[in-house]
C-alpha cells in the first residue's frame, strides 16, 4: 500500500499534528526529536512508542535517509509526521523522492508572538540549542521562513491578529489557506488547500519568483521588491551590496547572474540575517542542445530571448517590513550591476569573485 504523508513543520511547540492524527482515523503519528543529533542520539515516537535510535553519523540527512525513509515504506497507508523543529520540509520532501511516498499536504504552524522576530533575526540554531550538528550554519529565520514558504496550509497560534504578520505571509506564501489554532477543523482545512498546490513539489530555479501572485503594493509597512535588469551584476560590488538585504528582510529569493561566471545561473537566497547562494546551472544562451531541459523553461526563454545575452538576466524578490528600505535596496542593486564602460570590456576584463570562493567553501562544509 503506497503511504501517503501529512508533513507538520513548525518552530514552536504545537499539537497541531496531533489534531491531523486525531481526523484521520486509521492514521499513524510519527515524530522525531533531533535534539541530541549531534551525539548520533535519535528519538522516534510511532503512535506513541517510543525508539531511541543510534547512529553512526549524527546528520539530519542520515536521520532521513537511514529512519524515516524506510519507515514510512514499512507503514503504508496515511502517516502524520511531525517534524522536528530545526527540520525544513522542503529537504524532508527533497528525501522522500526516493520513497513511494505521496505528499498529501505540507502544514506549517506559525507562532505569532515570536515568527517575524525569528524570520527578521540573527540567531543561528546552535544559539538556540535546536539541534544543529557540525556544519550546520543554519539560522533561525532561514528555518521558519522556509517552513512557511513551502507550506500548503498555515495554522496560526498565539493569542491576537498581527496585521504586519498577516501581510508579510500574504506575500511569502499568498496561496496556503490560514487558520487560527483555536478553531481549527483539520479535514476541512486540508480540503481548502488548492489542487494545484505545491504537496512537496520542486521547480528548477528558473520558475515564477512570483508564485501565488502576491500583492505588491505595500501593506502595514510590508513591502515587495520585484528587481529585473539585463546586464550582469559586477561580483564585488553585489557582494559588497548584499548587506542591504539583511535589515528588516523577510526573504529574498531569485536568479542572478554576474560577469565572472557568465554561462552559470546563481541561486540567490536569504532570510533574516542567513543568506546562501547556491548554482542552478548553465543559462540556455550556454547550450546548444536545449532537448533536456523543462518544456516551460525553453519556451519562456524563446519569449523573452535578447539578442544579445539570450537568456541571461537578473530577477530577485525581496519582501521587506520595512518601508523605507524599498528604494535602498533597488539603488544598492542598481549600483551593483557593471557600467556601460565595463560592460563594452566584459570579455577581456579579469573580475575578483568572492561567488566562486563561496562555493568552495560550501562544497567543503
Amino acid at each position: 500500500m503506497r503511504t501517503e504523508v501529512v508533513l507538520v513543520a513548525g518552530l514552536a511547540e504545537h499539537d497541531v499534528a496531533e489534531e491531523f492524527w486525531r481526523a484521520c482515523p486509521g492514521s499513524v503519528l510519527v515524530r522525531h526529536d533531533l535534539r541530541d543529533l549531534a551525539d548520533g542520539v535519535v528519538r522516534r515516537w510511532v503512535d506513541g512508542e517510543l525508539t531511541v535510535l543510534e547512529l553512526a553519523h549524527g546528520c539530519v540527512s542520515c536521520t532521513l535517509r537511514l529512519d524515516l525513509l524506510p519507515l514510512l515504506d514499512r507503514l503504508g497507508g496515511r502517516v502524520v509526521v511531525h517534524l522536528d523543529p530545526a527540520l525544513e520540509p522542503e529537504a524532508v520532501c527533497f528525501a522522500l523522492r526516493e520513497a513511494d511516498v505521496r505528499v498529501e499536504a505540507v502544514i506549517t504552524v506559525v507562532d505569532r508572538a515570536t515568527w517575524l522576530a525569528d524570520a527578521t533575526g540573527e540567531d543561528s540554531l546552535v544559539d538556540r540549542s535546536l539541534g544543529a550538528v557540525e556544519g550546520d550554519d543554519r539560522t533561525v529565520a532561514q528555518v521558519v521562513v522556509g517552513q512557511a514558504e513551502f507550506a500548503d496550509a498555515l495554522v496560526l497560534t498565539g493569542a491576537g491578529a498581527d496585521p504586519v504578520l498577516d501581510a508579510v505571509l500574504d506575500r511569502l506564501n499568498p496561496r496556503a489557506p490560514r487558520r487560527d489554532r483555536h478553531t481549527l477543523d483539520a479535514p476541512t482545512l486540508l480540503a481548502a488547500i488548492p489542487d494545484d498546490a505545491r504537496r512537496g513539489g520542486f521547480d528548477d530555479g528558473f520558475g515564477t519568483l512570483l508564485r501565488g501572485q502576491p500583492p505588491l503594493e505595500p501593506t502595514h509597512g510590508v513591502a515587495v521588491v520585484h528587481f529585473v535588469e539585463r546586464r550582469p551584476f559586477h561580483p564585488v560590488r553585489l557582494h559588497e551590496a548584499l548587506d542591504v538585504l539583511f535589515d528588516g528582510v523577510v526573504r529574498t529569493r531569485g536568479r542572478v547572474w554576474v560577469a565572472s561566471q557568465p554561462d552559470a545561473a546563481l541561486w540567490l537566497e536569504s532570510a533574516g540575517g542567513g543568506l546562501s547562494v547556491g548554482n542552478l546551472g548553465p543559462w540556455l544562451a550556454a547550450v546548444d542542445d536545449w532537448s533536456e531541459f523543462p518544456a516551460e523553461r525553453r519556451a519562456v526563454a524563446s519569449a523573452t530571448w535578447d539578442p544579445d545575452y539570450g537568456d541571461r538576466s537578473q530577477e530577485l524578490v525581496v519582501i521587506t517590513a520595512i518601508p523605507e528600505a524599498r528604494e535602498e535596496i533597488v539603488t544598492a542593486l542598481r549600483a551593483a550591476l557593471v557600467t556601460d564602460e565595463e560592460l563594452a570590456l566584459v570579455d577581456e576584463l579579469e573580475f575578483a569573485d568572492p561567488f566562486a570562493e563561496w562555493h568552495d567553501e560550501m562544497e567543503e562544509l
